[in-house]
């Protein structure tokens, strides 16, 4: 599990936006990007070419499941 405060300044490294903590996953997810990074050995890959892309299914999804900021 990542620490809370290092989620807290962890931003997509192509949009420089939030990220969203997928627990289920292990991936750190940019909706504006439509990414998903992923968490390995509890180190996030933030390289834009590790990332898998998201199904626009799946970032309304993410984007309806996060409060509003």
């Amino acid at each position: 599990m990542l620490n809370k405060k290092l989620l807290d300044i962890l931003v997509c490294p192509v949009t420089k936006g939030p990220l969203i903590y997928d627990r289920e996953s292990q991936e750190l997810i940019s909706v504006a990007a439509r990414l998903a990074y992923p968490i390995v050995d509890d180190i996030p890959a933030l390289i834009e070419s590790d990332a898998r892309p998201l199904s626009e299914e799946e970032a309304e999804r993410m984007r309806k499941s996060q409060p509003a900021r």
